[in-house]
């Protein structure tokens, strides 16, 4: 199963409906699931542990962990469909964590098997969603030899 852990939720009609339509791509291949944890607005301190507490609330011990970080590491799209592949081999669950405004809390760092970056470039949160969805769904049709990915 795949599990998308974001911090804030999506308002904006068209961005929900593309993401749907991944979502409904994506069940082709794999129980898939959003969950959106409320976006805090506290000093910058408190905020991120806050959104950490609420994440990590929705990750189990035997998840593996990707979260969504500029230090990660970058993959290209087939290299991300081999780490998916290679890691539902021995995980049941990938869990991807996509933090709010000002990052991720040192305590989702630490819980994290794997820091992924799809750029040094910072996306609209909202935005990313869709993006990361796009980029699994062609990792299962790269995964699958689907044609889709060139």
């Amino acid at each position: 199963m795949i599990k998308l852990i974001c911090v804030g939720s999506i308002k904006e009609k068209e961005l929900t409906d593309l993401i749907n339509e991944y979502l409904k791509r994506i069940s082709k291949y794999s129980k898939i699931e959003i969950i959106e944890v409320p976006d805090c607005d506290y000093d910058i301190k408190e905020t991120l542990k806050r959104e950490g507490e609420n994440v990590l609330k929705h990750i189990s011990p035997k998840d593996f962990v990707i979260t969504m970080e500029i230090e990660g590491k970058e993959l290209t799209s087939v290299e991300l469909s081999e780490k998916i592949r290679t890691t539902l081999i021995t995980n049941s669950n990938i869990d991807f964590v996509i933090g709010g405004s000002y990052g991720l809390d040192d305590s989702i760092k630490m819980r994290s098997n794997y820091k992924l970056s799809f750029s040094k470039l910072t996306f609209p949160h909202q935005l990313f969603r869709l993006i990361l969805l796009e980029q699994i769904y062609r990792s299962f049709k790269i995964i699958n030899n689907e044609t889709y990915h060139k």
